[in-house]
């Protein structure tokens, strides 16, 4: 068989790709404090349900979207049919908005890496108000995304996941058998994160599973139909679906199990209070602090494992956008990569100072509509656009393509489905997956307006409306690319 130039030589390395593309920030800090806030095993147990319910057929339909054309976000909508090829721009849209204010969490995870041997505890407030050194760390992590993004899929993307998925797998079974055998606290800790309490699942536990099931997959933001786009006919998108849950939700597993227990055992009093930025940047740091030089090292692995989890999250958002720009206006790929990062860079300078300010020290700074940069920008891009944006894919397979004729397509390449999943398939991905995904969307607009936050409401959909109207006007009769005709890089150029 003849090897692609511009897409996955592998399909492990198409697997690695997606899984670091699912395994971010959230899952590492996000699935365990909202774990232990909402019934423990009991909401694992909706957790999983969530991820096959939703999770695995949206992923498929995105993959699907991709790969049976080829080509960007943007092309692969218009494959689908002309008229909804506004979809694929606002794939495009989604991750650009998401790379302003990730990378700023990124630039956090390389200094609290570098800094693990000075001592992190309490540098956090002094630190996320130190404008420039924010900027520097915002800006170093960007490149580091870049510089992967430049050498391509196969040389870039694959290479660096086959490398970096392992060795955050690796840091992570080490860290968890590291707190399990901890002694005095660890009982406490397992019984804090996977005891079942059934009296904790309410109505509100029950949407926050569907939504950490739909975000922890990397869902709704073009990711999975750009990586699609970049598999052969040979590799099968159900199997490598199944594979990219599973190592996902095991991660989400793991971060539970090294996390929990060692807060138990040195911070007990601090379990209740395990919330999303203090838990990873204030809480965490105290307990490696209380280490010694032990706790040195294992701040160390800990905040690179997590800088690595940040890193393939990035780099998949980036090739999204790059991607579509290279494809669009025939640039050379490094040429599309710095443009991308250049832009976002700019951008997430405010929000970073905002984050510090507003979020951090609780004090006047620059806000957007009341709310510091990156909780304004993450509901944007989470809470309202990206179930839309599933939706999307779900009605495009569902309703335009139909899920027979995508049940054919699949099965291409000799890759054969069974039976259940021929009979299962329409119905979930007409029916169940979107009213499920329609839930996830009405729990969080009704979220935004309950705390006031209109102004992210109607941003968000006035960015659906702003790619709606520059696709009708200047994409839907032009020629938008395809992976055949991208211009690759020098790096790209086989011999």
């Amino acid at each position: 068989m003849e090897k692609r130039k511009n897409g996955f030589a592998s399909g492990i390395g198409f697997i690695l790709a997606a899984a670091g593309s699912a395994v971010g920030l959230g899952n590492l800090w996000g699935f365990p404090y909202k774990t232990s806030q909402n019934g423990g095993a009991a909401f694992v147990l909706i957790y999983i349900a969530c991820v096959l319910l939703i999770g695995f057929f949206t992923m498929i339909s995105e993959i699907y979207i991709g790969k049976r054309a080829q080509a960007n976000t943007v092309s692969a909508y218009k494959a689908v049919n002309k008229k909804v090829g506004w979809f694929g721009l606002v794939a495009v849209i989604i991750p650009a908005f998401i790379i302003c204010y990730y990378s700023i969490l990124g630039g956090w995870t390389v200094k609290f890496t570098v800094n693990s041997f000075a001592g992190n505890a309490g540098i956090l407030p002094t630190f996320s108000v130190n404008t420039w050194e924010v900027i520097l760390f915002t800006g170093l992590f960007l490149l580091i995304s870049a510089a992967i993004i430049m050498g391509g899929v196969e040389k870039g993307i694959e290479k660096m996941s086959k490398i970096l998925m392992p060795m955050l797998f690796l840091i992570i079974v080490g860290i968890a058998i590291y707190s399990l055998t901890l002694g005095t606290g660890v009982n406490e800790g397992l019984a804090f994160f996977l005891k079942p309490d059934f009296s904790t699942i309410t109505p509100k536990a029950i949407l926050t599973a569907m939504g950490q099931a739909f975000y922890s997959l990397s869902l709704g933001m073009g990711i999975m139909v750009s990586y699609g786009s970049y598999t052969g006919k040979e590799i099968s998108i159900t199997k490598s679906c199944a594979m990219i849950c599973i190592f996902d939700t095991l991660v989400a597993l793991l971060a539970g199990l090294a996390i929990f227990p060692a807060v138990a055992h040195f911070n007990p009093e601090l379990l209740g209070s395990s919330q999303g930025v203090a838990l990873m940047f204030i809480i965490l740091p105290e307990v490696f602090e209380s280490l010694g030089l032990i706790g040195k090292i294992v701040s160390f692995a800990f905040f690179f494992m997590v800088s690595i989890a940040a890193i393939t999250s990035v780099v998949s958002l980036l090739e999204v956008v790059t991607q579509f720009i290279i494809q669009k206006y025939k640039f050379n790929r490094k040429f599309a990569a710095l443009i991308v990062i250049a832009i976002c860079f700019l951008v997430s300078i405010p929000i970073g100072i905002s984050l510090g300010h507003v979020a951090i020290l609780e004090e006047s700074g620059p806000a957007f509509f009341g709310l510091d940069g990156l909780t304004f920008f993450d509901s944007v891009t989470n809470t309202v656009l990206m179930p839309v944006c599933a939706l999307f894919a779900c009605f495009s397979v569902g309703w335009i393509l139909k899920p027979e004729k995508a049940v054919k397509e699949i099965e291409e390449g000799g890759n054969p489905l069974p039976n259940w999943f021929k009979k299962v398939f329409p119905i979930m991905i007409k029916f169940i997956t979107p009213a499920l995904i329609l839930v996830v969307e009405i729990g969080g607009l009704y979220s935004e307006i309950t705390n006031g936050n209109y102004a992210v409401i109607v941003f968000a959909f006035g960015l659906v409306l702003l790619g709606f109207v520059i696709y009708t006007l200047f994409l839907k009769d032009s020629n938008t690319g395809t992976n055949a005709d991208e211009k690759l890089s020098e790096e790209y150029i086989e011999n």
